[in-house]
């Protein structure tokens, strides 16, 4: 026995000597290599349990879109499924742009904390200063961010004022706002009511403070910038060929352009997985907003009903059991399902974006489940 414990020491030490000197020093390298080794094996079978996830998905479901699942700042996941136009049979491409629908309203919302930190308005302005004659008194910039302006839903009011073919643009729903002056859902900052109208006024907004078109705005001062070249706000008056998944009802039938896709702000957003990852990030590297406006947007701001649900600025909040939130949007726009989740805590995303009405693109607890196991709500099948 201790003729072979004297031959396992020569052993060692000849194979220690022999080793590179970065190995020999207590083994940290050898650690740092074991750890990247352990960490790359479990993306790897992540990104297995997401594939097949979604392909289910896929198959099953008939989901057409794209995905992008990070894990800490890091794209452990994407892929493209089904059809970016059905009739040609053409697949899915990772620079085709999808309407991005209400996941628009936390671009709206950056925009306008930007220009607050940029001092060209206060979030405690009054929409007279912008739209002088404005008939609704009382209601802040900061009111329209976080849905406490109790403004009408301009969907429903504007329902039937144009032709067919026609759009309506923002500056015509203020105009009707103005003359006709639909009746309010609530006073003031007196409780949560989720509204378009809030974020065709925001994007106004914008364009007022800067003096641009709200799309060269969001160009020029966020898109290009950042590297987002599949990025870029919907005009309907520009013929410019753009790749653009083609929305589709569950039937495939493609879900065409009504007057209201004239309006932005609310949504008009179209964007990819890739792009949208970059936006992320962004706020992470400070090239959007500062810490501290950040805080401003994710501080929770509806709260009539207790519960783990809220909204910030341009944001959907769901509390964790460690009282930290998850940070969310959806958006239904057509046939456009959209998902963005952001766990802050990690800097961990879930992207996904959809051209074909699927409902079950929304149930994104599997995802979290398998990422790392976050217990808690999610959001409800159809929120937008």
């Amino acid at each position: 026995m201790i003729l072979l414990l004297l031959l396992a020491g020569v052993l060692a030490a000849f194979f220690y000597l022999k080793s590179p000197p970065s190995l020999r020093k207590r083994g940290t390298t050898a650690k740092k290599n074991s750890a990247t080794d352990s960490s790359d094996l479990r993306n790897k079978v992540l990104a297995y349990s997401l594939d097949t996830f979604f392909t289910k998905r896929s198959t099953e479901n008939g989901f057409s879109g794209s995905v992008l699942i990070a894990l800490k700042g890091e794209p452990v996941y994407e892929k493209c499924f089904g059809y970016c136009n059905y009739r040609n049979k053409d697949l899915m491409h990772d620079t085709a742009a999808f309407q991005l629908a209400s996941v628009s309203k936390n671009f709206t919302a950056t925009a306008i904390l930007w220009c607050a930190e940029h001092h060209l308005l206060s979030l405690d302005d009054t929409l007279q200063k912008f739209f002088p004659g404005f008939p609704y008194r009382g209601i802040c910039v900061k009111d329209l961010l976080c849905h406490r302006s109790g403004l009408p839903n301009y969907l429903y009011f504007c329902s039937g004022k144009c032709e067919r073919g026609e759009y309506l643009t923002n500056a015509q729903v203020i105009e009707i706002m103005k003359k006709q002056k639909p009746s309010i859902y609530a006073l003031p900052n007196r409780r949560f009511e989720y509204c378009n109208t809030n974020y065709l006024l925001l994007a106004s907004i914008v364009q007022k403070v800067s003096n641009k078109r709200f799309k060269d705005f969001m160009s020029e001062t966020f898109f290009v910038p950042l590297g987002m070249k599949h990025t870029f706000i919907y005009d309907y008056a520009d013929t410019t060929d753009r790749k653009i998944a083609i929305s589709y009802n569950s039937k495939w039938q493609i879900q065409y352009d009504d007057c209201f896709d004239g309006v932005v702000g609310d949504k008009g957003v179209y964007s990819t997985v890739n792009d949208m990852f970059i936006w992320d990030q962004a706020f992470y590297q400070g090239k959007l907003l500062s810490q501290e406006m950040m805080k401003e947007a994710y501080k929770p701001r509806s709260f009539e009903k207790p519960g783990v649900r809220n909204y910030g600025y341009g944001w959907r909040l769901i509390r964790q059991p460690d009282s930290t939130y998850l940070v969310y949007h959806n958006g239904w726009w057509h046939g456009n399902n959209t998902v963005f989740y952001r766990n802050i805590r990690d800097t961990s995303t879930i992207i996904i974006l959809s051209n074909r009405y699927n409902h079950y693109v929304y149930n994104v607890k599997p995802l979290w489940s398998m990422i790392y196991g976050i217990e808690g709500d999610t959001t409800d099948y159809n929120e937008e």
